[in-house]
């Protein structure tokens, strides 16, 4: 039995950790709810995202956290033109091919990444990297309690969005019908655009929150994109309550799973529980049946 000053860390490590993986996810099914697609290239623009992060430190100076207004309104910007130019463009209205498309850009930016900053992995070592917090005899790092406040509060303003703005409202509008949506007068390839962007945005605000405690590299969003389709499912495709809550149990679930079992086998009860959610409840923790 383990002693609760060695299992505090571990528990408050994985919601922080947890935090993060529930900004992913939250794009990712922003993007779902209303395109009804999966984005294979999410991973793939989250590790743009760091390299992004990454060279604003290192070649301006610029602190990770105070880099969120320039990483969020690119990775929009970003989002954005890739589904007007690419993805509607080459998908012609078929979800199947959608599917196709953004499995092409993701190989494409990989290898692209790849090639321009080679398989180096690339870290940063900010003032603050190993400065620790006391939460009651746990030391947690400063970079895990910044991410998990951070997570918490653009998650809570992509909340506010969503629910109280006239954006929002046709966002929410255009999942739920989009003939409906277009009868009424709403933009759909506007709002569609506008979703994958703000889904996009989302993980460059992930990325400004991850680099000072991981690393920039051209294979780290494969890593990602697993765990947050997890988070996804196991919260419900299109429940940003799910993705919150989802993203909390895969974080304790990683950082448990290190602790009992070891780093390289800490992550079977995530996989367990992917299984287990398409098992017993296909729809999710807030999923509903169509």
């Amino acid at each position: 039995m383990l002693e609760f000053q060695i299992l505090l860390p571990a528990i408050l490590n994985g919601l922080a950790t947890g935090a993060v993986y529930a900004l992913v996810a939250l794009g990712l099914t922003l993007i779902y709810g209303v395109l009804h697609i999966v984005n294979f290239a999410h991973g793939s623009l989250l590790m743009l995202a760091l390299y992004g992060v990454y060279f604003l430190y290192t070649l301006l100076g610029i602190d990770p956290y105070l880099a969120l207004p320039i990483v969020v309104p690119a990775m929009f910007a970003l989002g954005y033109a890739l589904q007007r130019a690419v993805i509607a463009t080459a998908s012609h209205g078929r979800e199947e091919n959608i599917l196709l498309v953004t499995l092409g850009l993701s190989i494409i930016i990989d290898n692209f990444a790849l090639y321009l900053w080679s398989a180096d992995t690339r870290t940063i070592n900010p003032s603050y990297a190993f400065s620790t917090v006391d939460f009651g005899g746990a030391f947690i790092a400063v970079p895990k309690v910044v991410s998990f406040v951070g997570a918490l509060v653009v998650t809570g303003l992509l909340w506010l969005l969503i629910q109280r703005t006239d954006l929002g409202k046709a966002i929410r509008a255009l999942a739920r019908e989009r003939q409906g949506a277009q009868l009424v007068g709403i933009d759909v390839d506007h709002i569609y655009a506008m979703s994958f962007g703000i889904g996009i945005a989302c993980v460059g605000a992930a990325a400004c929150l991850l680099l000072p405690s991981y690393y920039a590299h051209p294979g780290v969003g494969e890593n990602f994109v697993v765990i947050a389709f997890t988070v996804v499912v196991l919260g419900g495709m299109g429940s940003f309550a799910g993705a919150l809550v989802g993203g909390f149990v895969i974080g304790l679930t990683e950082s448990l799973g290190g602790l009992f079992l070891g780093e390289n086998l800490g992550k079977i009860g995530v996989f367990v529980i992917f299984i287990a959610i398409l098992l017993f409840r296909p729809t999710g923790l807030f999923g509903q049946r169509a």
